[in-house]
């Protein structure tokens, strides 16, 4: 009888660490990407200046095949790329029996949003700007919930192509595009 008493303990120490084993610490790849240059995606939208050029001076938006439609040269792509792989795309279009020498500024006017979902106070998309922490997301939407786990939160986001959720500290900064989970705590 006495082993019982001990083996139903580890029994449901055992169950209770398996359920905590869905825990997966952020990849390398999620601090990684913080030091690359930033890559366009569906919903940002940019800033085109073709000097001396106002007719193709505009904003123009990525749309959800990562792609922007531009005067004269029609679909560019740019889900992927950075902002000076687009200027020479660009200027290399020109030169194709357009222009002689165009030259080609980019900048990004508004990346695409955030989205902070789970025990906050207001769940939703967002706006992200620069330097955005997941404690200012957080902030941003509401707040944590009396429920909310304040410690740290599951981020998705999309890593050359491929989708990975991790989980970070409040403190960690946030990409455009993430997906903030705070999840419930359990006591």
């Amino acid at each position: 009888m006495k082993w019982h008493s001990i083996i139903a303990p580890a029994l449901l120490a055992t169950v209770i660490l398996a359920g905590c084993s869905s825990y997966r610490p952020a990849p390398a790849a999620f601090h990684a990407m913080l030091d690359e240059p930033y890559r366009l995606g569906a919903g940002d939208r940019i800033r085109v200046t073709v000097f001396e050029q106002d007719g193709l001076t505009n904003t123009y938006a990525v749309d959800q095949s990562g792609y922007f439609a531009f005067p004269l040269v029609g679909a560019v792509p740019a889900r992927g790329h950075t902002v000076q792989q687009i200027e020479a795309t660009l200027a290399a279009k020109l030169r194709e029996g357009y222009l002689r020498n165009p030259d080609v500024s980019v900048e990004i006017d508004r990346y695409r949003p955030i989205f902070v979902m789970g025990e906050v106070g207001s769940a939703g998309q967002y706006s992200y700007v620069p330097g955005l922490t997941v404690q200012k997301a957080v902030a941003i939407a509401g707040g944590f919930s009396p429920r909310a786990n304040q410690g740290s939160v599951d981020i998705t986001r999309d890593i050359n192509g491929e989708v990975i959720t991790g989980r970070v500290r409040t403190s960690d900064p946030l990409l455009p595009g993430d997906t903030v989970y705070v999840r419930e705590r359990l006591f």
